[in-house]
């Protein structure tokens, strides 16, 4: 692949912002690393929010300290934040869109933000905090899978 091709990848990539000192972050993180998704699914790269990158990419958004939630940077520059980045990714991935459906049911959804709210507000005195240094080994991996099946 030449510089421009993957520039022009770049440009047409998500960019998920997750914690990078939480230990749940982390692991989400590697669990999504290993799922498979759809050609047609918009490529996805993962990085620490305490990384320059995110700072840069969250602009204004970014605030010192851990974060309150994970963000998807849509190519277009649009941030989702929360539950909404995680759900922003379902179509992209097997067994998404089914999840999707279950989310449209009335009490669902609602429900998925109280526990995310939950989960982000005790993730460090539920799951511990990790090592930046087992985050910047993989931090720049990115979500799509390129090898043929």
């Amino acid at each position: 692949m030449n510089q421009r091709d993957q520039t022009d990848q770049r440009d047409q990539t998500c960019l998920l912002i997750y914690d990078g000192q939480c230990r749940l972050c982390v692991t989400a993180k590697k669990g999504l690393e290993q799922l498979e998704t759809h050609a047609e699914a918009t490529p996805v790269r993962m990085v620490p929010y305490q990384s320059e990158e995110a700072k840069q990419a969250l602009g204004e958004s970014y605030l010192p300290g851990r974060p309150k939630v994970a963000f998807l940077v849509r190519p277009n520059g649009e941030i989702a934040r929360g539950l909404d980045a995680f759900l922003a990714l379902l179509p992209g991935i097997k067994g998404g869109r089914a999840l999707s459906v279950l989310l449209s049911f009335p009490l669902v959804k609602p429900f998925g933000y109280v526990l995310y709210w939950f989960v982000a507000r005790y993730r460090y005195s539920i799951f511990g905090q990790a090592s930046l240094a087992e985050v910047s080994e993989s931090a720049s991996i990115p979500n799509q899978k390129t090898s043929p099946k």
